[in-house]
């Protein structure tokens, strides 16, 4: 049966949806020797040969096996599967047993907390999409005490520094000092580094964060760099439409 080039990709474990059509868009992707750049092409993974980047993915297309992994990640490490650079990489915290996987979502290389692993590009891109209403919880510190003001700016949503604007937020503080205070923010959408970038914009700069929940997830017992299987029950749960 035929389906999108950028869901076969995904479910080979090769990279999520979105990374997918950049593949396509770039020319690295072929169907049977023929270069396809034009998002929203099909093949038949049981008739057409598929290679990204030259390798031919029918193989990890008719043996993947759906992994879904909770990691506490600890600061220090990169939300990616590759880095130029060289920096940790989240996935260098689990058993190469597990096979290729990536990560769905970020966290900022300094940002610690809740991630999700898989080779399942349908579970990455529900869990990713703001409509589908999958609330991402943190905690932050953030230096100095903002004004009660500045907060519901935040709650309301506010336009970042490259013209954005964030959707409402739910932010409810924690704790204070005369230097510092610590606040739970509740987030449905995923721009980039969001909550450090909300908070700045109203002259507070982040000290600390961490992501403490993924929907129902929370998992207090695991230590930083330890993961465990999410049971389909709970995969079950998340992708569950709300």
């Amino acid at each position: 049966m035929e389906q999108r080039l950028q869901k076969l990709i995904a479910a080979a474990g090769i990279a999520s949806r979105r990374h997918a059509e950049e593949l396509i868009a770039a020319g690295r992707v072929t169907v049977n020797g023929e270069v396809v750049k034009e998002l929203g092409s099909k093949a038949d993974p049981d008739k057409d040969h598929i290679k990204v980047n030259g390798k031919l993915i029918n193989p990890q297309l008719q043996s993947r096996e759906k992994v879904h992994v909770l990691l506490n990640k600890p600061k220090g490490y990169l939300s990616s599967v590759s880095d130029p650079e060289g920096r940790p990489l989240v996935t260098e915290l689990l058993p190469p047993s597990l096979g290729k996987l990536h990560p769905v979502g970020r966290l900022d290389f300094n940002t610690e907390g809740l991630l999700l692993l898989t080779n399942d590009g349908d579970f990455t891109n529900f869990v990713t999409a703001a409509r589908n209403r999958v609330e991402k919880v943190y905690e932050v510190k953030v230096k100095g005490v903002p004004t009660e003001g500045g907060i519901q700016r935040l709650r309301r949503g506010v336009t970042l520094e490259d013209g954005t604007r964030t959707a409402p937020a739910k932010i409810k503080k924690l704790n204070e000092t005369q230097t510092n205070a610590w606040y739970e923010v509740s987030l449905h959408q995923g721009r980039n580094q969001q909550v450090r970038r909300m908070f700045e914009l109203i002259g507070h700069s982040v000290l600390k964060l961490r992501r403490v929940r993924i929907g129902f997830l929370t998992d207090e017992k695991m230590k930083p760099g330890s993961w465990r299987f999410l049971s389909p029950g709970e995969v079950a749960r998340l992708m569950k439409k709300r």
